[in-house]
């Protein structure tokens, strides 16, 4: 555990150590969130598309969903014209 110390501007310096073991570069974006009484810290991919591509368990298609809806939508509006 490290103590960190708080400037007047409200910024912490985050150790060379801990940034070297998660991979945190210069301008990286870092996602803050409250807990309660603490924080947590999660520093964000570089590309966040292509870092959480995949994560969601196979199921059905949203998009097929929606494919499917709108064809039978076309369909009755085919009818609708003729």
């Amino acid at each position: 555990m490290t103590l960190l110390t708080m400037s007047s501007k409200g910024q912490l310096v985050i150790p060379k150590d801990v940034r070297e073991a998660l991979k945190i570069k210069p301008k990286q974006k870092i996602l803050l969130k409250r807990l309660k009484d603490r924080v947590e810290l999660m520093p964000l991919p570089e590309n966040p598309v292509e870092a959480f591509c995949g994560v969601f368990e196979k199921g059905p298609s949203f998009t097929d969903a929606l494919l499917t809806e709108r064809k039978k939508e076309l369909e009755h509006e085919e009818k609708d014209i003729t």
